[in-house]
């Protein structure tokens, strides 16, 4: 494994490493091009996996074509566009062109020391799955770059469409930089600390306005853990990255994030 993927995580769960980070560039390189044979195998695939779940949608994303360290707590990140159906490529028994997926998502703090977590509601890719409000990463548009600013406000868009916190996205932070499962790389964003009062006000009318205009919300339910333990209190499966960050943050591991945790406010 090359010297620029030490985990910043003294015993870092098996599978998955976290990186601290206050530095992130990003590069755009081409998809990788696949065989004939492999473009059809994936797309028995992607057809099955729609068949099972009619709530899979084809849009465009972005997948991560390499991760390295430029220096300190500094990340280079390459990047190609691709559809959601290029990720049924692991799948492929054989398959050497596929890339990890790409998302964002927010450790959203709480005055008092812990951390929101929420649950993937049955409308989902991953219905009953708890995680970190946050999604996959869109491709930019043809006047626009992909860049830190940019990650950052689509954090800040996620944390406000799931959660109901309307945060800027100069308030978010880049703090830390997951690799679990299939190589998947999430962008973890610190928002300020609120009162958990705050967070069920604004997640309860959330769900009332969509409950209002017909729509299922894409999180079903939130809770605050204040450690590791709570959060595997939460029955049903969790994402890869939630409980090492998780930890970090509620441990205020050393090392851990892009710095300590802000002031609690």
């Amino acid at each position: 494994m090359p010297s620029w993927y030490e985990p910043v995580t003294e015993t870092p769960p098996v599978g998955v490493e976290l990186f601290g980070v206050h530095r992130l560039r990003l590069t755009e390189v081409a998809a990788p091009r696949l065989s004939p044979e492999d473009e059809l195998a994936r797309d028995r695939v992607w057809d099955a996996a729609v068949q099972a779940n009619p709530n899979l949608f084809d849009g465009p994303v972005v997948a991560c074509a390499g991760l390295e360290r430029e220096g300190p707590r500094s990340l280079v990140l390459t990047w190609a566009r691709v559809t959601y159906r290029h990720y049924a490529l692991r799948q492929v028994p054989g398959a050497t062109g596929w890339l990890p997926s790409l998302f964002v998502n927010a450790v959203q703090p709480t005055d008092d020391g812990r951390v929101l977590v929420a649950r993937m509601s049955s409308s989902t890719a991953a219905p009953g799955r708890w995680q970190l409000p946050g999604g996959s990463v869109e491709p930019p548009q043809d006047h626009e770059v992909l860049d830190e600013a940019a990650l950052r406000r689509h954090a800040a868009r996620e944390l406000t469409e799931e959660t109901g916190l309307d945060t800027a996205p100069e308030e978010l932070t880049l703090w830390a930089v997951t690799r679990g499962e299939h190589r998947s790389v999430g962008l973890v964003f610190l928002a300020p600390p609120r009162r958990v009062s705050v967070l069920g006000e604004r997640f309860a009318a959330l769900v009332t306005a969509g409950q209002a205009a017909g729509r299922e919300s894409e999180l079903d339910r939130i809770a605050v853990v204040g450690s590791a333990a709570e959060l595997a209190n939460l029955s049903g499966p969790h994402a890869d990255y939630l409980e090492p960050v998780v930890r970090c943050y509620t441990e205020q591991l050393p090392g851990c994030g892009a710095g300590d945790p802000p002031a609690m406010r």
